[in-house]
């Protein structure tokens, strides 16, 4: 008979015990972010791999326009030319573009090429037709409104009247107060504001809008080239993040980070942003709004807590300047940037547009995006991959994360909540809900 003896197994179960014991107490104390030790075994499946049950897709009234309607866009009365002013970066540039078609169809107006503004702060120089295939615009909307290269000759020499849209709202604002100064002068300049609800819009001038922003602007044969030489450089499959971390936006955010290294405070104090943080009771609200943007220690910690494996190639989807980027990269190692796969003199010599182009090139053909802010660069890339059909797109919750970890959770347990307000984001599709242009479809 065989015989086995308890007390050398049982000695080795007790000395296994204090070494899991010792390692526990010796580590260093554990962040708001930390795991705990005996939960290293994630029980919880990657958020990709779970079925939707809604996703967005492009209208019908507006990828399927009415033939008869199209024909009375063509045959309509002139009220006059159009030129959309354009600011700021890359995608606020092209949000203003995309409202402003919608706002001349709406008006009856011929559209002229916009003007992208030269802006010192953003480190551009380039124009709408250095960015964006010029031929392709007008061909696309052809149908939706009329594009011209140049102005008639009668007022080819003239600027267009500037009309200022700060205060207005509406299509009743632009038909009442914009219009008169449209037939008066003929031609006419100005830029949308963010703040105007297109949901009043006639659905002929919506259309214009839908077409102008997700069919109409392509990137520069150029720049597609160096986009497509950028994403193959990538190994696959890989994330695209989109991530938010700059000095001048967390001088801006007035949010109190704890733990930053010199050289980011350091950073920030040179943004020369002049915005002092919220302290006391006052930080807490503002951080519990969602108003703080994700740290990279706080963005990797919610990616393990949605299950995508540390192994992860990912792409950074990001200006110049993150900080912080190394607590990131020693839980996500395998990263990849624009000036890590492109040569010295390629990225030497790019434009802040040319950066914003390509960055936004990669993440639309991506496997996968996860965004930590949701500005401008979010909304097109998430609107363009429901047109593509790709489904795995993801805005992280800084509201949730802010008043999960103000409440106590940490480890395990923050980890958890953060799985479920995310699944349940992903299930109906809140990353990608665009209703402006596409509609709810039931899975």
């Amino acid at each position: 008979m065989f015989v086995v003896s308890v007390k050398p197994l049982l000695s080795i179960l007790i000395f296994t015990l204090t070494i899991f014991v010792a390692l526990f107490l010796l580590s260093p104390t554990a962040s708001p972010y930390s795991q705990s030790l005996f939960s290293s075994v994630n029980r919880r499946p990657e958020i990709w791999s779970l079925r939707r049950t809604i996703e967005w897709r492009p209208c019908k009234w507006w990828l399927h326009p009415d033939p008869i309607a199209m024909e009375e866009v063509a045959a309509a009365e002139n009220n006059g030319y159009v030129r959309v002013d354009c600011y700021g970066g890359l995608n606020q540039m092209r949000r203003d573009l995309c409202d402003g078609v919608g706002i001349a169809r709406l008006l009856n107006a011929t559209l002229v090429l916009p003007k992208f503004e030269v802006a010192a702060y953003w480190n551009e120089s380039s124009g709408f037709a250095d960015v964006f295939d010029v031929d392709y615009f007008i061909h696309q909307l052809h149908g939706f409104i009329k594009v011209i290269k140049d102005l008639p000759s009668e007022i080819a020499s003239k600027e267009p009247f500037p009309v200022n849209c700060s205060k207005r709202k509406g299509q009743f604002d632009y038909v009442e107060s914009v219009l008169p100064s449209l037939l008066k002068h003929r031609y006419i300049s100005f830029t949308p504001q963010m703040s105007q609800r297109r949901d009043r819009y006639p659905l002929f001038a919506k259309a214009a809008f839908c077409q102008a922003c997700y069919n109409a602007i392509r990137l520069t044969r150029a720049l597609e080239k160096k986009g497509f030489e950028l994403l193959q450089a990538i190994p696959k499959p890989f994330l695209s993040l989109h991530l938010r971390f700059e000095p001048d936006m967390v001088a801006y955010s007035q949010c109190q980070f704890e733990g930053l290294s010199a050289a980011s405070m350091k950073a920030i104090k040179a943004a020369g942003i002049d915005r002092k943080p919220w302290t006391g009771e006052l930080a807490r609200i503002w951080r519990n709004r969602g108003k703080c943007p994700l740290t990279p220690n706080e963005t990797a910690f919610i990616l393990q807590a949605l299950s995508i494996p540390t192994n992860t190639n990912i792409y950074l989807a990001a200006g110049d300047g993150i900080m912080e980027l190394e607590e990131f990269t020693s839980i996500y190692p395998n990263l990849y940037t624009k000036s890590s796969l492109l040569s010295d003199e390629d990225f030497t010599n790019m434009h802040g547009n040319t950066k914003a182009a390509l960055d936004y090139y990669v993440s639309i053909n991506s496997d996968s995006y996860v965004a930590t802010y949701f500005g401008n660069m979010d909304k097109m890339v998430a609107a363009m991959r429901a047109l593509k059909g790709l489904p795995k797109t993801l805005l992280l919750r800084r509201r949730d994360f802010a008043n999960f970890t103000s409440q106590g959770l940490v480890g395990e347990e923050l980890m958890e909540a953060l799985w479920k307000a995310h699944r349940d984001d992903f299930v109906i599709a809140i990353g990608s809900a665009l209703p402006d242009c596409f509609c709810e479809y039931n899975l």
